[in-house]
């Protein structure tokens, strides 16, 4: 079930993040990882990081398909002098992502329910 209705920013209960935010910071690493422990099913702290940490895999492997679509499809009609900066653009946005991770990563080390930019309003995990 795919849906917009994450949950918004918010407190998490001092417990569970203290009990569960190494395995919160692993949901945007290796996503998969609390889905194989059952972890997301007894921690809201963890189904959220592991929602978010599961939409930005996702996102991120659609937005390198197409980025690299795009990228392709360039190549064949500009210059190659020309070719060489809009590489430079597509090399950059390609950290985005990261960006995104790093995000991630910070708000479940800091105990907190904030979603990730631009994406985080999607929900996967339930």
């Amino acid at each position: 079930d795919f849906s917009f209705n994450a949950p918004t920013a918010g407190v998490a209960d001092p417990q569970d993040v203290a009990a569960n935010k190494g395995m919160a910071i692993l949901s945007y690493i290796l996503f998969f990882v609390p889905l194989l422990t059952g972890a997301h099913k007894t921690s809201p702290f963890v189904r959220f990081h592991v929602n978010q940490g599961t939409v930005l895999f996702v996102a991120s492997l659609v937005y390198s398909i197409a980025l690299n679509v795009i990228r392709t499809t360039i190549s064949f009609v500009i210059p190659w002098q020309i070719w060489s900066i809009f590489n430079l653009v597509f090399s950059l946005l390609g950290l985005v992502p990261l960006v995104l991770l790093i995000f991630g990563v910070i708000n479940a080390a800091n105990g907190t329910l904030k979603q990730l930019p631009v994406i985080g309003g999607l929900s996967i995990i339930k």
